[in-house]
């Protein structure tokens, strides 16, 4: 299974506060072991929200919102992807991450083509293995 671990943002990383050295050795560290063990797909950390935007959708019409966006708790600051056996893994692999400081993490898991039932028809089946084989010739 695939689940996805959403560091949530704070006041720090909203306002561009780079981590530490010690920070960055002891992420590495962990990054390291997550690689290999096979679990880490992908991982990064993101701007602030004051460099980027949301898009509201109503119909036709696309409405832009410019960051910063004030509510830091519901915004997010990095994240991975792992490949783990169950969601009891991932939740004991994220015991072991080296956050402190009460940082927040979301762990949830990813749809796989089976949880879309009879709705994932054939067709949609084989596009979607396509667009999955293409994007990973694209990551290189």
């Amino acid at each position: 299974m695939r689940v996805m671990v959403l560091v949530k943002a704070d006041k720090d990383s909203e306002a561009g506060v780079m981590p530490s050295g010690d920070i960055l050795t002891r992420m590495g560290a962990y990054n390291e072991e997550l690689v290999k063990a096979g679990v880490m797909l992908a991982g990064d950390g993101l701007h602030p929200s004051s460099k980027g935007l949301r898009m509201r959708f109503s119909g036709s019409q696309r409405t832009i919102i410019d960051g910063p966006f004030a509510e830091t708790k519901e915004l997010l600051a990095g994240f991975w992807i792992w490949q783990v056996r169950s969601f009891d893994e991932a939740v004991e692999w994220l015991k072991r991450a080296p956050f402190d400081g009460g940082t927040e993490i979301e762990l949830r898991p990813i749809f796989e083509m089976e949880d879309f039932g009879e709705a994932m028809t054939p067709e949609l089946r084989e596009q979607e293995e396509r667009l999955r084989a293409e994007t990973a010739k694209l990551g290189g």
